[in-house]
């Protein structure tokens, strides 16, 4: 057996993202085929608990949406041009021996997140992008904002995924091991747009921290 969350978007309450654990069946192996089996019983065992619709929100996904929104996928602005949102985050990475290796922003999304320096520079320290310096706490802030700039030029689209998919899920997160998590970020941009905040979030990086220390989303 595993446990994994569901998040779900808030609408009214003072969280933004609620966040429910639900054991299921786990298909050991590191194989596509065994990964889409656990993607299946975690999403049985929500139904059987009311949470559904889901969308997978991962390259593991079945639908072409959930593929779309993972990190791998997503494109975030970056100067003259746009960049994978996982080299984003990997590369912005700031450790106490060294970082931020921007060279990450200019390979495969897999490849930056296997990149070796990440884990052989010693203690996380924060995040630099664009010259700009982001903490570490609120703990997810930071890559949540990225996913934020992403999703940006497409609310209509997300607005329209949040009709038709109740909760969200990401087979790759084990909140044992990680913090950020792509499944959590979606459901938080759907809170936002429901709640009519999007505008204020995009006013800046502290403008959006600043508004999920207010809702308590992190």
């Amino acid at each position: 057996m595993a446990e994994r969350p569901v998040f779900i978007p808030n609408c009214t309450g003072p969280r933004l993202v609620d966040e429910v654990m639900v054991d299921f069946k786990w298909h050991p192996g590191m194989s596509a085929s065994q990964k889409m089996k656990n993607v299946d019983a975690l999403h049985e065992a929500a139904m059987r608990r009311g949470l559904g619709p889901l969308l997978e929100v991962s390259s593991k996904s079945a639908a072409q949406t959930g593929k779309k929104l993972s990190a791998f996928s997503l494109q975030v602005p970056y100067r003259d041009r746009t960049i994978p949102l996982e080299c984003a985050f990997q590369g912005s990475k700031v450790f106490e021996k060294g970082g931020p290796f921007t060279d990450l922003y200019d390979v495969d999304a897999r490849t930056a997140k296997r990149d070796p320096r990440l884990r052989e520079s010693g203690r996380l320290t924060g995040f630099s992008f664009e010259g700009e310096r982001f903490p570490l706490v609120p703990a997810t802030a930071f890559y949540d904002w990225l996913y934020f700039r992403a999703l940006s030029p497409y609310l209509d689209f997300i607005e329209r995924v949040g009709d038709s998919c109740v909760a969200f899920t990401d087979i790759e997160f084990n909140p044992q091991k990680s913090i950020a998590c792509q499944a959590r970020s979606l459901a938080l941009v759907i809170s936002l747009l429901r709640r009519k905040l999007t505008g204020q979030a995009s006013e800046s990086f502290t403008a959006f921290k600043n508004l999920m220390t207010d809702k308590a989303a992190i």
